[in-house]
């Protein structure tokens, strides 16, 4: 009898659509009374309800156990199914009301802030962020956005950006900044060599309106520095071509450079000449294309200085020999040059020297050369030369020459320390061309020794005419007959 009651009951409550879950939460279900003598479900207000499980005390010597969570299961044709606990066993109500069965939890669910879904892990919802009277997670206030009334009589439209699009913007850098950015760079390069770090470097602070730059400031440096450096230049220019600055590019540094030839002119006085060289290195080294040089023309106005550059450039790239030769249009840089090239050199700065007297040109030709470890060539060359001269107006004019380079510090006292020696040691092969030999050579040494650049070493090491003869005699004694010296 009780169970069609019960059966009745809960058919009759189907229609309303309404959960018991739904009425507790609104509040429309009253109390439970909680009977521990009745094991029998009662009802309150025509529903029948039953008596949750009893929670005893700590002296209670039933088994205590995790109460199990609700979860709600849907079946595949998208009807709720009962809530079940945990271990699988339906209810005592369902949801949509095919059971009255339903347990009262220990606590309202209405003040519940766990999650409701039966998939929660009974943590706070939203990391504790929600609920009534919580303004969000600690530090959220930095991620909201601020929101602005324009109705606010405080409201500042500038400030409103809105409309205002940031965007990256490099600012561009002066001429007179790109030389002193670029100059280091240049001098370095001069020490290692590497054209590809130079590359890099200049790819670093360069933009487009100062890629033609590029070439002007290489040259201008250039000018202020010797020829092996020159030579570098053009091998860089050339390494640069392609990769850093396009032939547009070569041109307008080349027109740059052709009209502030007249400014250069007053610190480097050979500038056309250097200019002119790097033109025509440039054309054979396919950077420019010759109508450069040949039709000037097209330049515009030229300044008389700018036409002389050209023309010398002409001049070079119509020569018999081809444009092989402009590969050494610069000359072979210092310890690149063989030493019978060297030694020819500087017998010919010699030379020059005797005939001029110029002690001044003398040193800039010295320094031309660029063989600082190779100056202990230029003394025994001259010892030599002033041997074979029989003068003593040459003995005077080299005794000058060598304590103008040692004052300078042109040759260093080791060179000539050097130089002295190795014509010590040949003074053997010397004397059979020029007999008086010995005589010239005592009456030198005791010049340069008054003039201050000959140490007391170098002469305790001089050898004499009357030693030389004691070697031969020995060594003609030891030589066995049937043998002839040569």
């Amino acid at each position: 009898m009780e169970i069609e009651t019960i059966r009745q009951n809960g058919l009759a409550h189907v229609g309303s659509r309404e959960s018991s879950v739904e009425r507790e939460l609104n509040g429309e279900i009253e109390a439970v009374e909680l009977d521990g003598c009745s094991g029998s479900p009662k009802s309150v207000n025509g529903h029948i309800m039953k008596k949750p499980h009893h929670v005893g005390d700590s002296h209670d010597g039933r088994v205590k156990r995790k109460a199990k969570h609700l979860t709600q299961r849907q079946s595949s044709r998208g009807e709720s199914n009962a809530i079940t606990n945990g271990s699988g066993s339906a209810g005592m109500y369902s949801i949509n009301g095919h059971s009255n069965n339903y347990v009262v939890p220990h606590r309202r669910w209405k003040n519940s802030r766990r999650s409701r879904n039966g998939y929660g892990r009974g943590l706070p919802k939203k990391g504790g962020a929600g609920g009534k009277g919580v303004w969000g997670l600690p530090g959220s206030e930095a991620f909201e956005e601020l929101y602005e009334d324009e109705n606010d009589p405080n409201y500042d439209s500038e400030t409103n950006d809105k409309n205002i699009i940031l965007s990256e913007v490099i600012p561009e850098i002066s001429p007179e900044e790109f030389f002193k950015l670029a100059e280091p760079i240049v001098l370095e390069y001069y020490e290692h060599g590497d054209t590809h770090e130079v590359a890099v470097n200049l790819d670093d602070i360069l933009t487009g309106l100062l890629r033609p730059h590029v070439i002007s400031v290489l040259i201008e440096i250039a000018m202020d520095h010797k020829d092996s450096q020159r030579e570098m230049t053009s091998v860089l220019v050339s390494d640069l071509y392609g990769r850093v600055i396009t032939g547009k590019d070569i041109e307008k540094g080349f027109e740059m450079l052709l009209a502030n030839l007249p400014d250069l002119i007053l610190d480097t006085p050979e500038a056309a000449t250097i200019l002119g060289n790097f033109l025509a290195r440039a054309v054979a080294d396919d950077c420019l294309p010759p109508k450069f040089v040949t039709k000037p023309s097209e330049h515009g106005e030229l300044s008389e200085h700018a036409l002389a550059a050209i023309r010398r450039a002409d001049t070079l790239l119509q020569m018999k020999q081809g444009w092989a030769h402009l590969d050494n249009v610069w000359g072979m840089g210092g310890p690149l040059r063989p030493v019978k090239t060297i030694t020819k050199q500087m017998t010919l700065l010699l030379k020059e020297y005797l005939s001029s007297r110029d002690v001044q040109e003398a040193h800039r030709c010295l320094r031309a050369l660029e063989v600082p470890h190779f100056h202990h060539e230029l003394v025994y060359e001259t010892v030599v030369m002033t041997l074979e001269s029989l003068s003593q107006t040459t003995e005077e004019a080299m005794c000058e020459l060598l304590s103008s380079l040692d004052k300078a510090c042109l040759v260093l006292p080791a060179s000539m320390e050097q130089g002295f020696l190795r014509v010590f040691d040949d003074m053997a092969d010397i004397v059979l061309d020029v007999p008086l030999a010995y005589i010239i050579l005592d009456r030198f040494m005791e010049r340069c020794n008054r003039a201050g650049f000959v140490t007391d070493k170098i002469l305790s090491n001089m050898p004499s005419r009357v030693l030389a003869d004691n070697n031969y005699s020995i060594a003609l004694r030891v030589i066995p007959l049937g043998f002839v010296i040569i």
